[in-house]
């Protein structure tokens, strides 16, 4: 077996007691916050008896205790079993997989819009450096790091959707459209991805543009960057080749980091445009205390961090020569 396979094979098996205890943390913290499935439907029918109350919790299996609540859930897992949305009225695995390209489209759109842009605009301020242009760059980039997403999404809503009309202000499609082709169908998700992939981006976006100026700065400073110069190279060769290149490497660690913590992001996001994916989901679990519904959406966000940083470490070893994949 290539040492590259061993050594993805060794980082999954070493990932399995992590992926347990991320389980069990968040049931168990689940578990403590008050109420349960029964209180909210008994609150939603205006008033319940204690029998009543009793049933409900009976069969949505609440009357066991915790440790064996934990341990079927477990077993289910095992059997590929995320255990069934009583308040969807589906498995959560139907609901995950029908939810998650969604939730994947739009961190993903709104990533490489962060990479690219923030990537171009750390360049420039790196080489305009204590110019007003570099100074501009930084207030921006502060600024967007600063700013709360809901609030971004608001007024871009106000000022593209209200103002403007020029993009819609909520969800993936048209209701009611009659597309006349595969094209007409792709046209109408990107008009409706632009402006919740730019507001989940705007935040990323300022990190990138800080860690490429702070990286191409130092890496202008080494020999190798003085000596590509003295060979007569262009400085587009020096900047592209050289410096850039190492710079990235930051960036790939960065990009994992936040590849993981950018589902936070998307409850925000998906909340205010109305936006069919996971975070969306998971807020409306956490109203209606969907435990198991919630416990398979922190599960397959999980699972998404730790494939996502494995890949990172590829990655890593592949930009720089010095690093290496040991089994």
């Amino acid at each position: 077996m290539p040492t590259s396979l061993r050594y993805v094979f060794r980082r999954l098996v070493q990932a399995l007691p992590m992926a347990f205890a991320i389980v069990l943390l968040n049931f168990l913290l689940l578990k403590l916050t008050p109420g349960d499935l029964a209180d909210v439907i008994a609150g939603e029918s205006g008033s319940a008896t204690p029998e009543f109350m009793e049933n409900l919790r009976r069969l949505y299996g609440l009357d066991i205790p915790v440790h064996l609540q934990f341990l079927n859930y477990i077993q289910g897992i095992l059997h590929f079993d995320l255990g069934y949305s009583f308040r969807q009225g589906m498995p959560v695995g139907e609901l995950i997989l029908e939810r998650l390209p969604a939730t994947i489209l739009l961190s993903l759109t709104a990533i490489l819009f962060a990479l690219l842009v923030g990537v171009l605009l750390g360049v420039v301020a790196a080489r305009s450096r204590g110019s007003l242009l570099d100074e501009a760059i930084s207030v921006v980039s502060t600024m967007g790091f600063a700013t709360p997403l809901f609030w971004v999404g608001l007024m871009l809503i106000v000022l593209f959707s209200i103002e403007l009309r020029w993009l819609p202000s909520a969800g993936m499609v048209t209701v009611g459209a009659d597309y006349r082709g595969r094209w007409d169908e792709w046209l109408d998700i990107g008009r409706h991805l632009v402006l919740p992939a730019v507001t989940l981006s705007l935040f990323f976006l300022s990190i990138y543009v800080r860690i490429t100026r702070s990286a191409m700065l130092e890496v202008y400073g080494l020999d190798f960057v003085r000596t590509a110069r003295a060979k007569g190279l262009t400085e587009a060769r020096v900047v592209i080749r050289h410096v850039l290149r190492n710079a990235l490497l930051p960036i790939v660690t960065v990009t994992g980091l936040q590849l993981g913590a950018i589902f936070g992001g998307t409850v925000v996001v998906e909340t205010v445009f109305g936006w069919p994916g996971l975070g969306r989901l998971a807020q409306e679990a956490v109203f209606s205390r969907d435990v198991n519904l919630l416990l398979g959406i922190f599960l397959c966000s999980s699972f998404i961090v730790i494939v996502v940083n494995l890949a990172v470490d590829l990655l890593y070893a592949a930009l720089d020569p010095r690093v290496e994949v040991r089994q």
